[in-house]
């Protein structure tokens, strides 16, 4: 497998999981992180994939990072647009700051890494993008309207960019988590994610390896007829 993947929020979390699913599977894979350089060091030492240090929310650093990234692993065949940050606060409290931070980064970055692999793609006649979305995007959330909004924002960015990609073999599909158990839904107090878990019907929290798997479906090559389409992964939380 010589595809090459670029996984941004590559090295903790959902995104971590990607990546090495990914990498286990034979891609080669290159995994995006924004600030924490220590976890990505020691995520790069423990499992042997390289990590770029990029600000998604800032095109010209993700053209510098793709063009680093494709001349020391290869053209980027694949893109999954999974980093994401939260600036929660109800829309009396909300500043414009933490608002446009999430806007940024959350849907913005999916633009900036996009719009720097698509040409390549477009001239090798084949592309694979995944959109981490969220349940949060489709239903809503209490104290989560940047959250909320960037998130819904890449559901219509990936029906969008799918129909412009189709004829040239590129799919573009999203994926809509519901509450995973990582790091950002451990800090949720307990007697809350109690609340949120008897919502489930599943009767439990995602897992990162939940997401890891309906990325390696929606990559594959043989997925070439798959595109505009959100794998919602929720415990049948949210079915839309």
């Amino acid at each position: 497998m010589n595809r090459v993947v670029v996984v941004t929020g590559g090295t903790r979390g959902i995104g971590a999981a990607i990546s090495i699913e990914l990498s286990n599977s034979g891609y080669k894979v290159a995994a995006v992180f924004a600030g924490n350089e220590e976890a990505a060091n020691e995520f790069n030492k423990e499992h042997g994939i390289p990590v770029y240090k990029i600000d998604v929310s800032d095109f010209k650093a993700c053209q510098v990072g793709i063009a680093l990234i494709e001349s020391e692993v290869g053209s980027v065949d694949i893109l999954v647009n999974n980093a994401g940050i939260t600036r929660d606060g109800t829309m009396h409290r909300m500043t414009p700051e933490n608002w446009q931070a999430v806007i940024d980064t959350n849907l913005g970055g999916c633009f900036n890494m996009a719009r720097c692999v698509i040409d390549g793609m477009r001239e090798r006649k084949f592309g694979r993008i995944v959109n981490i979305g969220s349940i949060n995007g489709q239903a809503g959330q209490y104290g989560q309207v940047n959250y909320a909004a960037a998130k819904s924002g890449i559901h219509g960015f990936t029906k969008a960019l799918a129909q412009e990609g189709a004829a040239l073999g590129i799919t573009v599909n999203a994926i809509a988590p519901g509450y995973v158990d990582t790091d950002m839904v451990r800090a949720v107090p307990e007697n809350v994610l109690e609340k949120i878990i008897q919502r489930i019907p599943a009767g439990r929290l995602g897992t990162a390896s939940d997401i890891s798997r309906g990325v390696k479906f929606l990559v594959a090559d043989e997925a070439d007829f798959i595109t505009g389409a959100t794998l919602s992964i929720n415990g049948g939380q949210h079915m839309y």
